[in-house]
């Protein structure tokens, strides 16, 4: 439902864009009634615009919407409100129990003598199969499709039941296995910054908003969408039109000055913001980023620091519209009124954000000067625990020390069948996996000429090193794959293994038998290092003690020096064919070198080819042009069965 107001204060607007006018509820009207409201935070905006819109005298009265103007004297108020997100995102975990109760609401409708199509949810909602890949293959051209293979024949009944579940409910789409993650699904192809709806005959068009059932929902921040994560039960009230209740709350500004200097990454910037919010005190708060450092910022970039807003403790951490908004829009294969509409309706109700525009007020605010960020890893077990590279060595070495293990630093333990022994600081798992960081395209990149540049000098991963690449989306594969650099990730074991959430959910598969033996039995220290978000002990795999969050250059880099006990930054990964030392500078890419390859091989047609035909395969059973994936996906066909139960329908 987009509106169920009664517009007391007489906002309700029309607005020409194109040949096409749009109803929307306007805030600068609503300001000459209730007050200024040109330095309301961006994502205060988009609360006061929901509750005009939804203004009914019970749920919200013109007293709530006063208070969201009147929030600008503290800063803060304890006053409670019913926001109503424009849609709901689902993974596959927490969206088979909603899709069971709708069934179930469907049996009881109709054992009370109603029809079963009664029964809808009236939100939109997407549900994208994500979660439920494990690593079990790696480091072979077939493993994503062994791996596929293990997903389907586990998941078969859970995947048969959304399928039906699909074809039997109106607002409700669900992307198949394969595909990628909710996340980047999300900020690739179902966002659209500003939703529109046909309400009475006419178009409203309003802020995209959404509630999803993944914590690191709020990754849709980056594209100016107020998102983030709920639990199961919330979701199903947003879903079926209910209101998020929920204090107004505070806003803390975090200001964003200057340029990141040569070779830090997006990982780099965001374990810092981590750091520094999490000392700050941002839970149950929103954090919104402002400042000149914004105009240096590609939306990916801003994509990756919202996504780590449940590591920072915080509810979002929202970027307002700005030209990077547009062109991300239009580079991912949104149509052009989509485009032109979220401009015009940014700039009409002051939602937009320039270099010319004021800095909004805060209730609390700190800044970073990007000049200063430093190659870093979080670890060994919490995101906000931010190492800088250099010290990493001497990082992990305190922890021996803490665990009781310092007098072991040299010793090496056997491991039956292998020509190597293990050592406390080796890495186990070295994973690209899909959350933070895969929804950009520099850090990717980065990988790949990484891995190019090591197989050059005749170097590879370690043997004991557990080695996956799970990107977020299928464009990842056609990026890379354009960039000629998915050879050089496969050959140091970085081939495909699925396309969801893998290591930083836990789903990163055994470790071989030998490897768990000589650690188990030895009561070992190992690591594992991770482009994700998760480091928790225990979270990652149970064999592993200790975690690093890194860039996925870096998951790469230490995949080839196989341990934590060097120095990276000054020590030699390995040695060339001739014998000769390499180090991390030697492989290292430049800013220009990864922004000339983004150039050369990121196209718009990628976007809309891949997304084209993105909920087919659970409509029809067939194998669809989006999952034509590196290799094909052999067994969707699976989905055809039909489930059958709820025969009644």
């Amino acid at each position: 439902m987009a509106t169920v107001g009664q517009d007391t204060l007489k906002t309700r607007r029309t607005l020409s864009v194109g040949d096409k006018e749009y109803e929307y509820y306007s805030l600068p009207e609503a300001a000459k009634q209730l007050g200024d409201i040109s330095r309301l935070p961006y994502s205060m905006k988009v609360l006061l615009e929901n509750l005009l819109r939804y203004e009914d005298g019970v749920t919200v009265s013109t007293e709530d919407i006063q208070a969201i103007v009147d929030w600008q004297k503290e800063k803060r108020m304890n006053r409670e409100i019913q926001y109503r997100p424009a849609r709901v995102l689902m993974q596959d975990f927490t969206g088979v129990p909603a899709v069971v109760d709708l069934a179930a609401m469907r049996d009881a409708v109709v054992n009370l003598g109603g029809k079963p199509d009664q029964i809808n949810p009236l939100s939109p909602v997407d549900l994208v199969i994500d979660h439920s890949v494990m690593v079990d293959n790696f480091g072979s051209n077939n493993a994503f499709q062994k791996n596929v293979d293990l997903e389907m024949s586990r998941n078969n009944e859970r995947y048969q039941f959304l399928r039906w579940g699909q074809n039997s409910f109106d607002n409700f789409s669900a992307v198949p296995p394969g595909t990628g993650i909710c996340h980047q699904v999300n900020l690739e192809y179902i966002a659209k910054t500003v939703w529109t709806a046909e309400v009475d005959g006419k178009t409203i068009a309003f802020p995209d908003t959404c509630v999803g059932t993944d914590s690191h929902t709020t990754m849709i921040n980056g594209l100016a969408v107020l998102g983030w994560g709920v639990g199961g039960i919330e979701a199903e009230a947003a879903m079926l039109g209910q209101p998020v209740s929920m204090l107004i709350p505070e806003v803390v500004g975090f200001k964003l000055d200057g340029k990141a200097r040569e070779g830090i990454t997006a990982t780099d910037i965001v374990l810092t913001v981590v750091e520094m919010l999490r000392a700050h005190g941002v839970v149950g708060k929103f954090v919104e980023f402002y400042g000149n450092g914004l105009d240096q910022m590609t939306l990916a970039d801003q994509a990756t620091i919202a996504n780590m807003a449940p590591e920072y403790g915080a509810t979002c951490g929202f970027f307002p519209v700005s030209a990077a908004t547009l062109e991300y829009l239009e580079f991912t294969g949104r149509d052009e009124e989509t485009v032109a509409l979220v401009e015009a309706y940014a700039k009409e109700q002051g939602m937009w954000r320039d270099a010319s525009t004021p800095d909004p007020e805060y209730t609390s605010s700190l800044s970073l000067d990007l000049n200063t960020v430093e190659p870093s890893l979080a670890g060994p077990s919490r995101p906000q625990d931010r190492v800088v590279l250099s010290n990493a060595k001497n990082a992990f070495n305190e922890v021996l020390e803490t665990r009781g293990k310092g007098d072991e630093k040299e010793k090496g333990f056997a491991v039956e069948g292998a020509d190597y022994e293990l050592h406390h600081g080796d890495v186990l798992i070295a994973a690209i996996t899909s959350c933070t960081n895969t929804s950009n395209p520099s850090v990717l990149m980065a990988a790949g000429l990484v891995a190019k540049k090591a197989h050059a000098l005749g170097l590879n991963s370690k043997p004991w090193v557990k080695t996956s690449l799970a990107p977020g989306s299928q464009v990842v594969t056609d990026y890379l794959d354009k960039a000629g650099l998915s050879k050089y990730l496969d050959a140091l074991g970085f081939d495909l293994v699925g396309y969801g959430c893998t290591t930083c959910i836990g789903n990163s598969g055994p470790l071989a038998d030998p490897l768990r033996n000589a650690i188990n039995d030895n009561d070992m220290i190992c690591a594992s290092v991770l482009s994700g978000n998760r480091n928790f002990e225990g979270r990652v795999s149970q064999d592993l003690k200790t975690s690093y969050l890194a860039s996925p250059p870096l998951v790469v880099a230490y995949a080839i020096a196989g341990t934590l006990q060097i120095d990276i930054t000054k020590d030699a990964l390995g040695q060339d064919k001739d014998g000769n030392d390499v180090y991390l500078k030697d492989i290292w890419p430049s800013n220009a070198e990864i922004a000339e390859t983004i150039r050369a091989s990121l196209t718009r047609e990628m976007f809309v080819e891949r997304y084209k035909d993105v909920y087919a395969v659970l409509s029809n059973g067939k194998i669809s042009n989006s999952l034509k994936a590196r290799p094909t996906l052999g067994m969707i066909p699976v989905l055809i069965f039909s489930i059958r139960r709820i025969s009644r329908e």
